[in-house]
């Protein structure tokens, strides 16, 4: 079926649903408003029939609002195809426009990428990735707003930190259905998933460690410290600027990975964060026991406490803060 033809049934359905509601005013109305006229049996079968047409008018209200979202839908998804596909990689004065990602779709199929859509080599990738890129801006806002640099990695090996490459996957994941469709969609689901993320993760971590790395109690509209309405709309504008931009940008350039060699690069980044990850939580538990006073007792403390000693971890994670 056409659009045209679906535009034309529902003004057919339209006329149909306003001369219902005529024949209604007409008859049955009137035969409701004198109901009690009426003898028992002849009121049974009115109440019968008219509570059978109720249950047809709900399950068709269902069908239409149904109907209604998916029309809508498909029109929002046709219009940010048409824009984004028109302006997909032009130039814009310094930088090219980001890539549509249904361009970026068509050329994944095409070629047969070892990391398609979002399946288990592409997450990998987008985890490292941000947890890089996260450390890397949030360091520079410190340089910008502070004056000096200072540690936001979340690992004891290198400049990463999970939550940004959780939160970019998580993000994705989410907000993928929807990345053909207009940028709302992504601001609002931007908006819920990060403050998700973020309360879970702030939550964990002192459920895990008793610390916490912030604490937004003096922003108004937080909750419990662990989020605030601000931060919220920060998420929201990221959802977009990632599904929008960054993830396109992303997608194009692992795109010219040789599926051989990216999927060797990929395993390997997938061990690496999870020793290092392992390591971390080892590393910050054994430096919540020594804040306790509570001595090395096994080899394995030792260990840590040669290589993972105060001034290192204070260094690593210069915002955490033990209750």
């Amino acid at each position: 079926m056409t659009t045209r033809e679906i535009e034309q049934h529902s003004r057919e359905l339209l006329h149909g649903v306003r001369a219902m509601k005529a024949d209604h005013e007409e008859n049955c109305y009137i035969r409701l408003a004198e109901q009690n006229q009426l003898t028992a049996g002849e009121r049974k079968d009115l109440e019968t029939a008219v509570n059978g047409e109720i249950g047809d008018l709900k399950e068709a209200a269902a069908v239409l609002l149904e109907t209604h979202m998916l029309v809508n839908a498909e029109a929002d998804e046709l219009a940010t195809r048409l824009k984004e596909g028109e302006s997909s990689g032009r130039k814009r004065r310094l930088f090219h426009a980001p890539p549509a990602n249904s361009v970026i779709d068509l050329e994944e199929e095409k070629t047969g990428h070892f990391a398609m859509g979002l399946n288990f080599y592409k997450l990998i990738l987008l985890v490292f990735i941000g947890s890089f890129a996260g450390v890397v801006v949030e360091m520079l806002w410190c340089l910008l707003t502070n004056g000096y640099l200072e540690s936001r990695a979340g690992l004891v090996y290198g400049p990463f930190n999970l939550l940004y490459g959780v939160g970019a996957v998580t993000l994705s994941v989410c907000l993928f259905r929807y990345r053909n469709r207009s940028s709302g969609f992504s601001f609002a689901g931007g908006m819920i998933v990060g403050s998700v993320v973020e309360y879970v993760c702030s939550w964990g971590q002192e459920l895990l460690f008793g610390s916490t790395s912030w604490d937004y109690s003096n922003l108004p509209f937080n909750l419990n410290g662990r989020i605030c309405l601000l931060y919220s709309v920060f998420w929201g504008i990221l959802g977009v600027l990632w599904m929008k931009n960054l993830y396109p940008r992303l997608a194009r350039w692992i795109l010219k990975l040789p599926n051989r060699l990216g999927k060797a690069f990929t395993v390997a980044m997938a061990v690496f964060l999870v020793v290092n990850g392992v390591v971390t939580l080892l590393a910050v538990d054994r430096w919540s026991e020594r804040i306790a006073g509570e001595p090395a007792v096994t080899a394995a403390d030792r260990l840590f406490d040669e290589h993972f000693p105060d001034a290192r971890m204070e260094r690593v994670f210069a915002n955490m803060e033990f209750k």
